[in-house]
């Protein structure tokens, strides 16, 4: 059966026809008008059908043909190939959490304030961007050699480790530094110790590795280095302010960890959360300054000015720099050139420390009126340093059940059940100070109490 079809062509469109005259056949097999057998119209009649030179149909045709719509059979014509039109995949929305919490108050913990203006020292950043031309080829996996040495003086300066630019490799932030370093010096079945209750992503990306994970209790001073087992490959621990719980982990306790890592040869995986922001004393110096070859740091920026920079760093051995940065060299897997070449200029300029300054007075205030606030309805803990408190709640408390119904209310918080797996706790509410504006923060806290039980 020879088929006949409404085909037009519009001269003034600018796409040429025999572009034109290929997809009106593609819709029309797609949407059943040609079914696998029809037979075609000579390119000599389409062409004069058409009013165009037969060079036209000619291509037309040899673009299907090409791939695979019709097909000439020998003192036939030209056919319909037996192309099954394939309907468009159901793509289902999913709901991710920014969008759950759209037009709520949200005082969920790790998600520092951004003011809604820039101001002068992230625009010179850009700028100095802006007059670099881009590396000739590939830049360096381990990232760019002058941010690597500007890194280096900057943890030395403020986290107290000696280290230079071959000790630093830049990521796109912990999460991305953690998997790095699993990928590579971990393999399935290796035992690693993780806080609990803690870091959920830490927890998630050891199970992505197929990793067992060993829960380790932790206290008012952090991790409790007495319930770790001797067999874990690798711990992960946030020394300077637990997470969620808030303790620091003390000198001594520090010191016991390096002596049980050096004992049993496993890897120490410092996530260096909240270090930035203490309101009773200076940071303690990071673990990693105690034992470079034992001890892998990990260092973000999404705290200090936005998660959504997608920049971090690690610090570790030259030798596991060096075996890290081979790896990402082929996989091809690290921080576009120009976030590096921004960071490098913050960090010449000397904003990043002017940001972190300014943030630790405008966190302080807010710190100080949320435990007013709040006080009154629980213990808080973990109050001397980081972006959020922890609000321990009475043992019959359903924590999750009190979440939802300040959610009713229109503030988000993260019940602390979230955050635990095996070992037993308190229940409680891990509650962020840094997310909203002023006038948002004071409203948000103003409903929380009125959902709260009084103690």
């Amino acid at each position: 059966m020879q088929s006949s079809l409404p085909l037009t062509i519009d001269r003034d469109s600018g796409v040429p026809l025999h572009l034109q005259l290929a997809e009106q056949f593609r819709a029309a097999v797609l949407d059943g008008r040609l079914q696998a057998g029809h037979r075609l119209p000579s390119t000599r009649d389409l062409a004069r059908d058409l009013a165009v030179s037969r060079s036209v149909t000619q291509a037309a045709y040899d673009q299907l043909h090409a791939e695979g719509w019709i097909e000439g059979r020998t003192g036939a014509g030209t056919f319909v190939t037996d192309v099954a039109p394939l309907q468009p995949a159901v793509r289902r929305r999913r709901n991710h959490r920014a969008d759950v919490d759209a037009g709520l108050l949200t005082l969920r913990p790790g998600i520092p304030y951004i003011a809604p203006t820039p101001d002068p020292g992230w625009r010179r950043a850009w700028r100095e961007v802006s007059t670099q031309s881009p590396p000739r080829g590939y830049d360096n996996a381990a990232g760019l050699p002058a941010l690597r040495a500007a890194l280096a003086d900057h943890v030395a300066r403020v986290r107290g480790i000696a280290c230079g630019p071959e000790n630093v490799l830049v990521t796109n932030g912990t999460v991305h530094g953690l998997r790095l370093l699993l990928t590579v010096t971990r393999k399935p079945g290796d035992r690693i110790a993780i806080e609990d209750p803690g870091y959920l992503n830490a927890v998630v990306a050891a199970r992505d590795h197929h990793l067992e994970i060993v829960d380790v209790p932790v206290d008012e001073d952090g991790l409790q280095v007495g319930a770790l087992p001797h067999d874990a490959a690798a711990v992960y621990v946030t020394p300077s302010h637990q997470y969620p719980l808030g303790g620091r982990l003390p000198v001594a306790r520090r010191n016991e960890l390096v002596r049980w890592a050096r004992r049993t040869g496993s890897l120490l995986i410092e996530d260096d959360y909240d270090s930035e922001f203490r309101y009773d004393v200076a940071p303690l110096p990071a673990l990693a300054q105690l034992d470079l070859d034992r001890v892998v740091h990990l260092g973000t920026l999404s705290k200090t000015l936005s998660p959504a920079l997608r920049l971090g760093w690690l610090v570790a051995s030259e030798p596991m720099v060096d075996r890290l940065a081979t790896f990402r060299a082929n996989s091809g897997d690290w921080p576009a050139w120009p976030m590096q070449a921004a960071l490098l200029a913050m960090l010449q300029d000397g904003y990043l420390d002017r940001a972190v300054r300014r943030s630790r007075r405008l966190y302080a205030d807010r710190r100080t009126q949320t435990v007013d606030l709040l006080s009154p309805h629980g213990q808080v803990i973990g109050q001397d340093a980081g972006l959020h408190i922890t609000l321990l709640l009475p043992n019959h408390t359903d924590d999750r059940k009190l979440a939802a119904t300040a959610r009713e209310a229109g503030v988000v918080v993260a019940p602390l059940s979230e955050y635990r797996r095996t070992v037993p706790g308190p229940p409680g509410l891990v509650i962020g100070y840094a997310t909203p504006s002023p006038p948002d923060l004071h409203q948000a806290l103003t409903i929380l109490t009125k959902v709260l039980p009084r103690r």
